[in-house]
């Protein structure tokens, strides 16, 4: 059974964080910059005008914690509540480190974007609908060629249709959909994230990160912000 909660120890990410800052030094490299802001906004609007009038709610999710799946309703509802204008609502991958079929599901998801943005989350449904299948042990004694199959043919066909899956395998396998989910976990661990879900609203980070906020929580964060508008 999958533990139910998904914080990673802040020492943990703090040696990983200075272990990388090292390396950094050492090389005198700049860590990569992304073609386009991390995140997908929720509800198929261009990126620019969520981080203009609207109060903007970042969530980090990994597709396969359980926390993450039963953070999304509550957020998803509040977001029709309010409409797109009023709160908009920003979804970045983190795939966990100790959840082993976390990154392949970012990737998948990176690269349905790319293929079709509309597809993104209908597919980050699916995996948070089926995530058991994908946990640690289920996936224990498979060979990871074997779940990137199961999640092509299972999850991402669904989506995008068989049709595409060909243009899917081929950018799965693609050096940017792997540069684009190592680029978010960066982000996230640049932005303090210790584990999901964790949230910000207009760049502050809640003290409630780290466990599913319900649809009330969410209402009388986002009200007060909403009404000095």
């Amino acid at each position: 059974m999958e533990p139910s909660r998904h914080r990673v120890p802040a020492a943990a990410v703090l040696l990983v964080l200075v272990a990388a800052a090292a390396v950094v030094g050492r090389c005198g490299a700049q860590l990569p910059i992304p073609v386009r802001t991390d995140g997908f906004v929720y509800g198929g609007h261009a990126a620019a005008p969520a981080w203009g009038d609207a109060v903007v709610v970042e969530a980090f999710f990994d597709p396969v914690c359980p926390d993450s799946r039963d953070a999304w309703p509550p957020l998803q509802r509040a977001a029709a509540h309010y409409g797109a204008r009023r709160v908009a609502v920003v979804v970045h991958l983190f795939p966990l480190p100790y959840h082993s079929s976390a990154f392949m599901a970012c990737r998948s998801i990176h690269t349905v974007h790319k293929l079709n943005a509309s597809a993104v989350y209908p597919l980050l449904e699916n995996f948070f609908k089926y995530q058991e299948g994908y946990y640690n042990m289920p996936t224990y004694t498979k060979t990871r060629a074997a779940v990137v199959a199961e999640i092509a043919n299972n999850l991402v066909a669904p989506v995008i249709g068989e049709a595409n899956l060909a243009a899917y395998r081929a950018g799965f396998n693609d050096s940017q959909s792997d540069q684009a989910t190592r680029i978010s976990f960066k982000f996230g661990c640049a932005r303090g994230v210790t584990g999901t879900p964790y949230y910000f609203v207009n760049g502050i980070p809640l003290s409630d990160s780290g466990s599913p906020m319900d649809y009330n929580k969410w209402i009388s964060t986002l009200d007060p912000l909403v009404g000095k508008m």
